[in-house]
């Protein structure tokens, strides 16, 4: 399993929760493609039309950032923390 932490702006594509489990594991569009499968309304929040991570979607595993790690392909392991954060823009 994997768990999947949700930021408060998010929280609404998931009916508030805060932590999704997930059973997929290995990579993160593994990790990702389940997300999509169950709450599809926070995957579209994650990915892009091509399924690709959206700019502005940052998206740690075990609290390395996955575009140092192989983006979409970066391990996940059994029991990771997978986390998503959206960047905020102000001024």
């Amino acid at each position: 399993m994997v768990t999947v932490l949700v930021p408060g702006p998010l929280r609404g594509e998931v009916g508030g929760a805060s932590r999704l489990t997930v059973a997929a594991a290995g990579s993160l569009r593994a990790v990702l493609d389940e997300v999509a499968a169950t709450w599809p309304r926070l995957s579209r929040r994650i990915r892009d039309e091509r399924g690709e991570l959206r700019r502005y979607v940052n998206v740690y595993v075990d609290g390395e950032d996955c575009r140092q790690a192989g983006g979409l392909e970066a391990p996940v392991a059994e029991g990771a923390e997978v986390q998503v954060l959206p960047s905020v823009a102000g001024g």
